[in-house]
């Protein structure tokens, strides 16, 4: 199902590389950046969280918290993180619920894997309203940052 602007964001918990489970109704009051990526230790989505990782001060700075959000298990999330030095959660969607919520599995993505998430990016607001979605068809593609951070500046 396609995400629209101004729905309220399907409600979520899924577990951070800490095991700490993250539920989406404990973020009211923040805003957030829901970004899901296919697979960790790819470069397009190394490039992506580091992006994010290098330019975490101007989410901070919009009261926002991210997220990054991939079917990989948070053992695998887990190491990318510490080797990425990645300072913000990843969360495993390892059962494909969320992101199929959000619009944002493909069905068949390279090399005969099913059900990868497809790069997406979600910004909601702090009463859980999504103010933001892009579902890229290509993987190659990185989320348009400057729009999220109009976005965010904007709420």
């Amino acid at each position: 199902m396609a995400i629209t602007i101004g729905q309220a964001a399907p409600e979520f918990s899924l577990f951070d590389t800490e095991k700490t489970k993250i539920a989406l109704a404990d973020q009211k009051g923040s805003n957030v950046v829901l970004l899901f990526f296919p697979l960790a230790f790819t470069g397009v989505c190394t490039t992506e969280l580091c992006n994010i990782r290098d330019n975490i001060a101007a989410y901070n700075s919009t009261n926002a918290k991210v997220f990054g959000i991939s079917v990989d298990s948070l053992f695998t999330l887990g190491k990318f993180k510490e080797e990425q030095h990645l300072n913000f959660p990843l969360l495993s969607d390892f059962n494909k619920e969320v992101a199929a919520a959000y619009g944002a599995l493909y069905e068949n993505f390279v090399l005969d894997m099913k059900g990868v998430a497809k790069r997406s990016a979600f910004v909601i607001d702090k009463e859980g309203i999504v103010r933001y979605a892009e579902v890229l068809e290509s993987a190659g593609d990185l989320p348009n940052f400057s729009a999220i951070q109009v976005t965010l500046q904007a709420l």
